[in-house]
């Protein structure tokens, strides 16, 4: 049975089951869209198209064409197409082309987490393995070595990073990346609608500092933002970078028939309006889609549901099919080579269903899965119409299923399949003026580099709290220029996520000891106690012990 059949049949199977408990309450049919194409651009570098054609570009879709031109005009851009509709090109593309037009051109990738950098770093170094040519690419976040270190700010080309690193590791030490500013040509802002609220605000003042420090190098770097579907997409983006931006929005990806079907859980009691148990839904419909031979994601709201669900789905399919490693969690705190491990083994197709919190949300490269289930309502259109897009190839179907709980918002949504259907994704809203945020930052800049009294962050006039910040006797006023004075390193003290990076190690010493695991500072006081159960790609440990002062617990099978 070919692929497709096995998905039209499993389909026919949901719906008879849902028929029976009145558990759909909409079937929406997405038709598939014709890829639209253009030819390589003539000014693009002959090296660089071949190379791209033989790894299998073989045209430019519309909005990549439409990218090159408005960046080659001079401008910024924000491209806003659906998942996988090829924007990694949108960049990647005038990048290259920069370094090869003079080898000291620099960039600077974004990224929210360190899996999207490294998997931007494999793509990038299988381009440049085509090319023949010596462009370096680095990696530079928390996990990078000591000893590395110095040879990455002499030698790298491209830079990949996050806000985190860019904000404590760079731009305070910008003396040491005299290289990197004096010929930065592009920052490249990946998964612009991640960087919403508290983060996005902190990040839009990180790139006042960044412009700030380019200038005084004597670079004006272009800006290449890239999105998903949100509803404000130019606006987010002006108000990030404080520049023009011109919008790139005519998807030319081709797109597979799609099935969204909504699935409420049926009634168990009706005068307490007690439904079915969706995470038990949600496992019933994964096992049906998975035991017919479909690639699967599942999408959990927590952690704790993605162990659980991972259990599960592992316990009915191994008793099914009888193979182990068909069915894998992916979340935060597994090791970053448990991680890559899972992605290549779904690129492959080895991995047959994957349980996963929001990570794989984002843009990771995981290859075209056939099906998405959600268990639970995500909380907006945005990240719903992101986590169904992660099923899908460019030609023949594929289906998601939302599993709603029985939270008020999941039964709103799942019974009004028209409003969710007719609305815009919501808005990415940012606040870089918030007095809390802009004063940190401001300290930050000064330590970086002095502020003429005339001088703006960004756009905002800056005096008074430069006055303010001279009372607290963190800088001083001296011929014209605000200096900073205090001993302490300001970047310390501002969190921009609002959580600590301080994070525990999970040690299971069932055998020879080995470190399973990370959980971040805040979550470990109430996963890690001791007697505490942790619960790790399904399996459960017995927490020993919790060495608080060595960030370390110790935990057996």
């Amino acid at each position: 049975m070919s692929r497709e059949e096995s998905l039209l049949k499993s389909l026919e199977l949901l719906k008879d089951i849902g028929v029976k408990n009145d558990s759909i309450r909409a079937i929406k049919h997405i038709p598939a869209q014709e890829g639209q194409y253009c030819e390589y651009p003539s000014d693009v570098h002959p090296a660089l198209a071949k190379a791209l054609k033989e790894k299998g570009f073989l045209k430019l879709y519309t909005h990549q064409h439409l990218s090159w031109r408005l960046l080659k005009e001079g401008k910024n851009i924000v491209v806003v197409t659906p998942t996988a509709s090829g924007k990694t090109l949108c960049y990647n593309l005038p990048v290259l082309e920069a370094m090869l037009e003079n080898p000291s051109s620099r960039a600077i990738y974004l990224f929210p987490t360190k899996a999207l950098s490294q998997d931007q770093k494999t793509e990038l170094n299988e381009t440049i393995k085509h090319l023949g040519e010596e462009i370096r690419i680095f990696t530079y976040d928390g996990d990078t070595p000591q000893d590395a270190r110095k040879a990455i700010r002499a030698r790298g080309h491209i830079i990949l990073t996050n806000p985190d690193m860019l904000h404590a590791g760079i731009l305070p030490h910008h003396t040491k990346w005299i290289k990197l500013f004096e010929n930065l040509k592009y920052i490249v802002i990946d998964e612009l609608h991640n960087y919403r609220g508290i983060f996005g605000s902190h990040l839009a003042n990180i790139l006042r500092r960044l412009k700030r420090i380019a200038k005084f190098y004597g670079a004006q770097p272009q800006f290449i933002l890239c999105t998903a579907t949100i509803a404000n997409p130019l606006e987010m983006a002006e108000k990030m970078t404080e520049e023009p931006v011109s919008l790139v929005d005519n998807n030319g990806a081709p797109r597979g028939e799609k099935y969204f079907i909504f699935f409420n859980p049926p009634v168990v009691n009706k005068f307490l309006g007690i439904r079915r148990s969706y995470v038990n839904e949600s496992r019933r419909i994964a096992s049906l889609f998975i035991k017919n031979n479909l690639q699967t994601i599942v999408f959990a709201k927590s952690r704790l549901i993605t162990e659980l669900l991972v259990t599960y789905l592992k316990e009915d399919i191994e008793r099914t099919i009888k193979e182990k490693g068909l069915i894998r969690g992916y979340r935060g705190g597994y090791l970053p080579l448990k991680r890559r491990e899972i992605e290549k083994g779904l690129r492959e197709g080895t991995i047959k269903g994957v349980i996963s919190t929001n990570a794989l949300e984002l843009g990771i490269d995981i290859g075209s899965l056939d099906i998405a289930v959600l268990a639970g309502y995500p909380g907006t259109i945005s990240s719903t119409w992101q986590r169904a897009g992660r099923a899908g190839r460019k030609t023949g179907k594929s289906a998601a299923v939302l599993v709603a709980s029985s939270a008020p918002i999941d039964q709103f949504i799942i019974n009004n399949p028209d409003y969710f259907f007719s609305k815009n994704p919501e808005k990415a809203l940012i606040n870089p003026d918030n007095l809390s945020i802009l004063v940190s930052h401001i300290e930050c800049a000064t330590f970086e580099l002095p502020f003429a009294e005339k001088d703006k962050f960004g756009r905002v006039e800056i005096g008074e709290i430069l006055k303010f910040l001279e009372e607290e006797k963190l800088v001083h006023h001296s011929k014209d220029k605000w200096f900073w004075t205090s001993d302490a390193y300001p970047a310390d003290g501002v969190s921009l996520r609002s959580i600590s990076s301080d994070n525990f190690v999970v040690v299971d010493t069932s055998k020879k000891a080995r470190v399973i695991a990370e959980v971040d500072f805040s979550s470990a006081l109430t996963t890690l106690h001791s007697k505490a159960i942790y619960l790790c790609e399904g399996e459960q440990y017995y927490v020993e012990k919790l060495d608080y002062n060595q960030r370390k617990a110790y935990v057996k099978k």
